[in-house]
């Protein structure tokens, strides 16, 4: 009876420690819980992404050469203009004025240059008959000398005169010229993006032409000029493709294309940037001169390659589930916590049958949220780790934001 009793007190004591050490174990090695990502072909385009305006490609800028009051005003904001067209219309009469008077001038010069004319035949006639007298020594040498004189004098007075009528023509044209400023007209056609004047108003142009209306050739095509970074121009190239949306239709995104990497540096509180254009075509006219755009240029693409998105690149596994991982000695030497750049080496832990795999990889492109694979033992489809569960904590190397990751 007491062997029995002694039997059943040993196995209940089995059992409980038995419970205590698996309870033990489970606290001491919780169960690691991973979410995982899916290797895939697609495309990776790494782009440069910058902040610009957009303005038209031409922009025509309509002054005044001469002051005065502003008299009529006949274009205004969005006037669709034609070259040649009239604008506005300065109070001419001021110009007018002094055009009478030097017509009055020019007209004046002429009589005195055809009075000049009959003095020259005057003093003609009477040198020749002067000459014709000293031959019957009827006059003096005297005489035909002062009669030479008073011929060559008039004479040069017709020069004169001829250089004044000349002169006279030319501040005449002057005149003429300054009156025609008076009609503002477009050189140019177009749209009116931008009007400073009001009727009525004084223009003054002493110092430096004052800019009456702003005339855009064709709205319907519009360039956006960004500034890139320094770090970033040497990427772009001429006729990269580029996306950009505006705030007043934010979910409508415009396409358009490279057109011109400018050379001169712009410095603003020590940082350096770069003017890059970007032509787009607005035949529907819903982006306006001013607008604001986010650019995205895309400065390389590959389509249909193998790519794994850049979380599973920064993932590190935990030292537990390392220890029970294939190729785990290597874990420490190949994670890489920044991102690679083309060519690189990188690692990426791929989960099957519950185990983790390090599997070695060639980085090509990577656009921020996939990565291309160069070369490496993988294949679309496969799981990789992108972060793991353990009780309650989460491990996951790297910034949490980026694409969506389906989870298995």
């Amino acid at each position: 009876m007491n062997i029995r009793r002694l039997l059943w007190t040993g196995g209940a004591v089995l059992a409980v420690l038995t419970t205590a050490a698996i309870l033990w174990r489970s606290q001491a090695t919780p169960a690691h819980e991973f979410v995982t990502v899916t290797a895939d072909t697609g495309m990776v385009a790494p782009s440069v992404t910058a902040s610009g305006t957009l303005n038209p490609v031409t922009t025509v800028q309509v002054g005044s050469y001469v002051s005065g009051v502003i008299q009529t005003l006949s274009c205004d904001f969005n006037t669709r203009v034609s070259a040649g067209q009239l604008c506005a219309m300065i109070d001419p009469r001021p110009y007018q004025t002094v055009v009478d008077q030097e017509s009055a001038n020019l007209a004046t010069s002429r009589a005195q240059l055809e009075k000049d004319h009959a003095a020259v035949a005057f003093a003609k006639l009477i040198l020749e008959r002067d000459t014709g007298l000293l031959k019957r020594n009827i006059v003096s040498q005297e005489t035909v000398d002062t009669a030479a004189n008073a011929y060559a004098q008039a004479q040069s007075q017709i020069a004169l005169d001829e250089a004044t009528v000349q002169q006279r023509l030319a501040v005449l044209d002057a005149a003429r010229i300054n009156l025609g400023y008076t009609r503002i007209v477009s050189p140019v056609s177009g749209t009116v993006v931008s009007r400073n004047i009001t009727q009525g108003q004084t223009v003054a142009a002493s110092f430096q032409t004052p800019t009456l209306f702003l005339i855009a050739t064709d709205l319907t095509k519009m360039q956006v000029d960004t500034n890139v970074s320094e770090s970033d121009i040497g990427r772009i190239k001429e006729g990269n493709p580029a996306n950009f949306t505006v705030e007043s239709f934010r979910e409508q995104q415009f396409s358009g294309m490279v057109k011109q990497v400018r050379q001169a540096p712009q410095t603003v509180q020590n940082v350096i940037t770069y003017d890059v254009v970007v032509g787009v075509d607005n035949p529907e006219l819903l982006l306006k001169p001013g607008m604001t755009a986010s650019v995205h240029i895309v400065t390389e693409r590959h389509d249909q390659v193998l790519r794994v998105p850049d979380q599973a690149l920064r993932y590190v596994p935990s030292a537990g589930s390392a220890s029970e991982s294939e190729g785990a000695g290597k874990a420490s030497t190949g994670a890489h916590h920044d991102k690679p750049g083309p060519g690189r080496e990188a690692q990426v832990w791929n989960l099957k049958d519950g185990r983790l795999k390090r599997i070695p990889l060639a980085i090509g492109l990577d656009d921020d949220s996939f990565a291309e694979v160069l070369s490496g033992d993988l294949h679309a489809g496969d799981s990789l780790v992108v972060s793991e569960r353990s009780g309650q904590a989460t491990r996951n190397e790297g910034p949490q934001t980026g694409p969506s990751l389906p989870r298995h």
